[in-house]
């Protein structure tokens, strides 16, 4: 079965880019001219995705007026004559078919998945997590998408990591079975160095089969006393096979301040109209 459905949970608070997120989600913060999510978003329908659903929460109806056809803005853009801002704006509002769900409180990642359970069904689907940014010609979510119509089972986006920073993630024990592809043994949620099975963590990138949601409903609270969705993929291992897939491309954690800078450096030298100066710039400012 083709996965024609994708969840993005977006209940988060953004509390690492506080006060900016106060009254804006963190998804939404620009990176260069578009929000955070619309990459991931473009991504997931680059990918094949033809229905999304934003897992929201409390003070996240920015991100549903982003992707709604905005008539007033549109019929300036319209006046003005502005074509090509026009054009953009609205190829925002149909780029994929979009449905919301609350997630009422706030009780983890495996939780808000599980608030898919009715708008999914009994389909496979993917995961995208929008403030992991991945760079590379070929979507991020279409390379897992392969290894799941190669394999048949639920497949993991995975990175390697220092081991330093190996405590920050969901991390896997896996064997390899083709050029980047691992068939999963174990994984741990953010362990400490010693007990990391591997340098491999598990990013923002998941397909996932729909017996996900019944493990999920007798989940019990993990680490920080939230619904772990690592648990929950790790039962299911025990019963399907579950792979990973090394994915190509440059990925950017724009969870974390540093990691926001770096990806707008990188996004801003790749802009044909303004890369060769911002270089110039760069190159001044670290003279």
């Amino acid at each position: 079965m083709k996965v024609k459905k994708a969840v993005f949970p977006v209940a988060g608070l953004g509390t690492r880019f506080l006060p900016a997120t106060k009254s804006s989600p963190k998804e939404m913060l620009p990176l260069i001219d578009k929000p955070l999510v619309q990459y991931v978003v473009e991504e997931a329908v680059a990918s094949g995705i033809e229905q999304i659903l934003f897992v929201t929460g409390r003070g996240k109806h920015n991100i549903e007026d982003h992707f709604d056809i905005s008539f007033e803005l549109e019929a300036h853009l319209y006046d003005k004559g502005k074509d090509r801002e026009l054009s953009r704006v609205h190829e925002i509002a149909e780029m994929v078919n979009i449905f919301y769900v609350r997630q009422r409180q706030a009780l983890g990642l495996g939780h808000a998945i599980l608030c898919a359970k009715d708008f999914i069904g009994n389909e496979p689907f993917a995961v995208l997590l929008g403030d992991d940014i991945v760079d590379n010609e070929r979507p991020c979510l279409r390379q897992l998408l392969d290894v799941f119509d190669q394999q048949g089972g639920s497949v993991l986006a995975l990175e390697k990591v220092p081991m330093e920073n190996i405590s920050s993630y969901g991390c896997v024990a896996a064997d390899q079975i083709g050029e980047r592809t691992f068939r999963v043994t174990d994984m741990v949620e953010k362990p400490a160095r010693d007990e990391a099975p591997s340098d491999m963590a598990i990013i923002g990138r998941y397909v996932l089969t729909p017996r996900i949601f019944e493990i999920l409903q007798n989940q019990a609270a993990g680490k920080g006393g939230e619904i772990q969705l690592t648990d929950a993929i790790l039962t299911l291992s025990k019963e399907e096979k579950v792979f990973g897939c090394l994915f190509e491309g440059l990925r950017h954690d724009c969870g974390d301040k540093l990691g926001f800078l770096k990806a707008t450096v990188d996004m801003a030298l790749k802009r044909k109209e303004f890369s060769a100066e911002f270089e110039t710039y760069l190159r001044q400012r670290l003279a």
